[in-house]
């Protein structure tokens, strides 16, 4: 089994700092509510949890080189 690293520290109410081994991320919102994560790899992604199995999550990935 593989070893990870994954660690969020609380910065301010609704606004959490995530590291792991590759990356960084911030993410912005309510514990049980719209999210808006942002990631040093270009990743954004909007995510909300619904009642029962239901969830929406949408990704967008920026393009290197600025194209």
């Amino acid at each position: 089994m593989p070893l990870t690293f994954r660690k969020s520290f609380r910065i301010f109410p609704g606004v959490r700092l995530n590291i792991n081994r590759r990356s960084w991320s911030v993410t912005v919102g309510p514990r049980n509510g719209p999210k808006r994560t942002w990631s040093s790899t270009g990743r954004t992604t909007t995510s909300m949890d619904l009642p029962g199995p239901l969830g929406y999550r949408s990704t967008r990935t920026r393009r290197r080189g600025g194209r």
